[in-house]
């Protein structure tokens, strides 16, 4: 973990990284700086996770330090360091992560460093959730009619079958869509969704929808509105891919 130490005394400067350098052998000091302008430019330059920032220094509050980064550059922590108590509100009020009074101590400064470590761990278990639910959000496909566009969710379609330059697009509720798209073109708008197969050179099914596979009679997929749909091996082969398939 990457910090950096703010402060205009020297001496309190030394005493910091002398408590983090004989307690927090995994914390790493890149810069030391002695106001706001140099710790803005070691920020950019370093890309510290966690800045330990005195509050009270000349020209510049630390607490004014948020004026000088735009919100995308602000993926840094912050631990206050003062001498005064009252800074302690306004501290948190600025999302500070903790602040310690002066004279630092050290059993103070591990629980406040370990204290950011657990909380940046949850913040980036946080970002990759919404990530993935970002990712796997549903993205409605658009289906040209002669009088417009029907949107539907692609987890409506059971099936979708190829009839030369149309093709029919078969929803859960029953109902049967005329495309005057090819199957082709279909395959290609739906082929980030690692659900839809082309199982035969007529059909595309949504694995979501399947229920079972009968292997007699040349073969065909059961989806869940039970229409049998004809395979081929390589799609059969992508379907066992995906199933947990229970061997003896």
């Amino acid at each position: 973990m990457k910090v950096i130490i703010v402060d205009d005394e020297k001496r309190a400067r030394v005493s910091l990284h002398y408590l983090i350098s004989e307690f927090l052998p995994e914390v790493e000091i890149v810069a030391e700086c002695d106001g706001i302008p140099n710790a803005v430019k070691s920020i950019h330059k370093h890309k510290p996770d966690l800045v330990f920032l005195d509050i009270e220094m000349p020209g510049h509050s630390g607490l004014e330090i948020l004026d000088f980064f735009d919100e995308k550059d602000l993926n840094f922590g912050i631990i206050f360091t003062t001498a005064y108590q009252e800074y302690a509100v306004k501290a948190f009020k600025l999302s500070a992560v903790d602040y310690l009074l002066k004279p630092i101590n050290t059993q103070e400064l591990i629980e406040a460093v370990k204290r950011f470590q657990k909380l940046n761990s949850q913040k980036i278990k946080i970002l990759n959730e919404n990530l993935g639910r970002i990712s796997t959000e549903e993205k409605k496909i658009g289906i040209p009619l002669n009088n417009g566009i029907e949107l539907i969710n692609p987890s409506e379609i059971i099936y979708i079958k190829g009839e030369g330059a149309y093709s029919e697009v078969h929803l859960c509720d029953g109902k049967k869509i005329l495309a005057s798209k090819n199957l082709k073109m279909f395959e290609e708008s739906l082929a980030e969704n690692s659900d839809f197969i082309r199982v035969h050179k007529s059909y595309m099914v949504n694995f979501k929808h399947l229920v079972s596979i009968n292997k007699s009679n040349g073969g065909a997929i059961v989806v869940s509105n039970n229409m049998e749909i004809p395979y081929n091996t390589e799609s059969y082969d992508l379907i066992l891919e995906k199933i947990n398939l229970i061997r003896k």
